[in-house]
This record gives C-alpha cells, structure tokens and sequence, in this order.
C-alpha cells in the first residue's frame, strides 16, 4: 500500500500541493453536502410530520361535524389525496412509538386537546425478492429505496365524539437525495474550476523556486551571473536576498584569490627574470641548463595556477559554434583521427572548451598510444571521446587525478613540464558549461576521457 501511494504521489512542489488542496476540497465538499443531506432530510421530514398532523386534524374535525354520509364522503375523498383512512370501533394502535410518531401525535393533541390519540410506527417486514429477482446490477444507492428496504411508516388513531376511531396510515414521503446522477455535473464542474485556479496560483507561488534552482545551477557555472529578482511574497524576497548576498560574497572571495594570484605571479616573475639573467653567466653548460629548466618550470607553474584561479572559462560568454568543424580542426592540430558529426551547431565558450579538449589530446599523445578523437550526440547531451591504447590510469586513480596540483608521479614527472593543474583546469573549463570530465580505463586497454555537455 505504501508502495503505491508513493508511485501515485508526485513528486513536484507544484503536483503534491494541488494534491493536497484537492483533496482537502473534495473532503471539504462532502462532508458540507453531506452535513446538509442531513439537515435537509430532518427538516423535510419535520415539515412533512406537521403537514401530516395538520392533515389528520382537519379530517378529524369534518369528520365530527358532518353527517354520516359526508363522514363518508370525506373519508373517501382524503384517501385518495394519498392520506390512507380507516373508521372503526377499535383503534389501529394503542401504543406510543419513537420520536418521529411522538412529535405527530404531540402535534395532534395541540390541535385536537380533548381527543384519545395513539401513534406508533409500523415496519414492514417483507422479505426481499430472491437474488434472481432483483434488477440488473442490484439497487441504486441513490434515490427512495425498494419496497422490502422502504422505511416504516406511522400509524394515528384518533377516538372521535361517537366512541369510533379514525385510524391513518401516512406513508413515509422519502425526501430526495442530493446524491442523484445529475448533481455530480455541478459538483465536478466547480471541482475543476477550484482545480484550475488552484494550478495557476500555485505554479506562480511556486515560480521563485524554480528561478531559484536555475540561478544557483547559472552560479555554478559562472559566479558572475546576474542576480535574481528580489521579489515576490516575504519569504521569497528573503530567500532572493540571502542567496544574491551569498553570490556576491562568492565573487568577492575569487575577485580577492585572482588578485593574490595575480600579484604573487608578478612579484615571482621579476626575480625569475632576474635569476634567468644571472643564469647565463654560469660557465658550465649543464648546470646553466637546469637552472634554466627549472625556472621555465616554475614560470609554467605561476602561468597554470593564475590561469586555475582566474577560471577563464566560467567568465567566457558562449556563442554558437560548429562543433564538427571545431573537432576537426582539434584533431587536425594534433594530426590524429576524428569521428563524429560533420555539422552540428552548439552553442559553448569557443577558449575555454578548447583548452580542456587540447589538454586531454597532449595527455593522451604523451602518456598513451594511438591518441584518436571522437563525438557523438544523445538525448540533448553532447559526448567527446578521446581514447589511446596507453596503459591506462589505476582505478583508485581515475577521480584523484583532477585534484588540483596532484600527479602520477610514475608517468607525469617535472621534465615533462607537467604541473598537476592541467585536468582540474580542463574540469572545470567543461563544468562551466554545464558538464563534465569523467575518465574510465578501456576494456580492450587503454584510457578514456569522456567530455559530455548540454548541447
């Protein structure tokens, strides 16, 4: 039970509110009907008893104060009008029935003070027709009930002056039920209504959250996106309030990282400079050599951390490119194979997206074998490949790699100019677009990074 109810919960804001309000306002609904029914039928039943009485009296008094025959015509007469008579020399009851016959029988001794009346009710007792008997698909729930279901009707005795009874049979008037076929048309018809007006305000209640959602996936992409409105109700606005402060504080602390970033790389430059200039001094070749090395090295590593704090990529606005011809001339560059589409306009940050792709390529032609460039695009998603028949990074490894400054040191070591920062500048150059690096070991050998964006 609780499986279902969950698959037939849903799983929106939107969805599970306007389910809520729904059923509370076909509950609501009801149960006011229902509340009414009752009213409805008490009342109806209460008017027809003193309708009843009213009745009974007056033939009571026509009776007493007309001959024999227009006794008899009068008796004649109001059975036909649907009230049922007897006179006779004993009464039809003696007894004192529940409430409904009470309150007909208090009636009648208010209108008729110096009269013996007796009333009771009276119960069929019919027994029901077989099952085969019955109408098709049984009885209706709606509507007066069968005759072996009918419920019991009053009998009145009344003694008139001669010492002779009156004696009535009122049948029971059932009222009729609210719960007709032809009600459910009204009722759905402002069900829907309610529903309508109840889709439109709450989609718009829930509107800031979806504005919400879209602009803290924007931030994360790209920390310098405009603000969200601060609008809406009092919850809303400090919601917008709290996360554009919040993106702001976000800025500030990378405008503040770029800037140290950009300062500690000019203030290294100079004596790097400097150190390059006292190095063509020394005498001996080799040592001049690697003193030369390892300042390129630490140049290069200055150069790819300011480029890491920047984060270029995220700041990049997008344009629309072709994306076959963009490949293409990667693999071109690289002078290795491409597959993929020939055409295929997407809109991305032109730089950023080739920086990520062209490290994968030198990582791939440097630590592996038969580097080879291939895409392909599913479900709105765009999938760039690049494979190689290298020996593949361990499995602990896969994720490890793109932390910043982090290196295998058995195949990436300082000669090859590697400075730990290439993969996790290419992440997040991709991640800027709303997608991903992910890399797998091949099952046939070999390395696979699959770069995958929205296209």
């Amino acid at each position: 039970m609780r499986r279902l109810v969950r698959r037939l919960w849903p799983d929106s804001l939107v969805g599970r509110t306007l389910a809520v309000l729904f059923a509370g306002l076909l509950l609501t609904q009801l149960a006011g009907i229902l509340m009414f029914s009752n009213y409805r039928f008490e009342a109806t039943s209460r008017l027809g008893r003193n309708l009843a009485a009213e009745r009974i009296a007056s033939v009571v008094q026509l009776v007493e104060e007309g001959s024999a025959d227009d006794r008899a015509r009068v008796i004649r007469t109001s059975d036909r009008a649907g009230l049922r008579i007897g006179w006779a020399v004993m009464p039809l009851t003696t007894g004192d029935g529940d409430e409904g016959s009470q309150d007909i029988r208090d009636e009648l001794l208010r209108r008729l003070p110096n009269h013996e009346i007796h009333a009771d009710t009276h119960q069929h007792h019919r027994p029901p027709p077989p099952p085969d008997e019955g109408p098709p698909g049984g009885y209706p729930w709606f509507g007066p009930p069968p005759g072996h279901m009918r419920p019991p009707e009053v009998r009145v005795a009344v003694r008139i002056g001669d010492g002779t009874w009156l004696n009535f049979l009122i049948p029971h008037q059932h009222p009729e039920s609210l719960w007709q076929p032809e009600f459910f048309g009204p009722l759905g018809a402002g069900l829907l209504v309610v529903l309508v007006l109840s889709v439109l305000a709450v989609r718009r209640a829930a509107k800031p959250l979806n504005q919400l959602a879209a602009a803290a996936e924007r931030l994360g992409r790209d920390v310098a996106t405009a603000p969200i409105p601060e609008a809406g109700p009092r919850e809303v606005r400090a919601a917008a309030q709290a996360f554009n402060r919040m993106q702001a504080r976000l800025r500030r602390f990378i405008d503040d990282r770029t800037q140290m970033f950009a300062a500690i790389s000019h203030d290294l430059r100079t004596p790097i400079t400097r150190l390059k200039l006292r190095a063509e001094f020394v005498e001996d070749d080799e040592q001049r050599q690697k003193m030369l090395a390892d300042l390129d090295e630490m140049e290069g590593i200055i150069s790819s951390s300011l480029a890491f704090a920047r984060d270029d990529a995220a700041r990049e606005a997008r344009r629309p490119i072709d994306i076959g011809v963009f490949l293409q001339q990667l693999a071109d560059d690289f002078d290795l194979p491409y597959h993929g589409p020939d055409s295929l306009i997407v809109e991305v940050g032109e730089i950023g997206m080739r920086r990520a792709l062209a490290n994968l390529l030198d990582n791939a032609r440097k630590y592996g074998q038969s580097p080879r460039l291939s895409a392909e695009l599913t479900d709105g998603l765009m999938h760039v490949f690049v494979d190689d028949d290298g020996p593949g990074i361990p499995e602990e490894e896969l994720e490890r790699v793109f932390t910043p400054f982090y290196r295998l040191e058995t195949s990436r070591n300082r000669s090859t100019g590697g400075t730990g920062l290439g993969l996790a500048i290419a992440r997040s150059a991709v991640r800027a677009h709303g997608g991903d690096i992910v890399l797998c070991n091949r099952a046939d050998g070999g390395l696979r990074a699959l770069v995958s964006f929205p296209a």
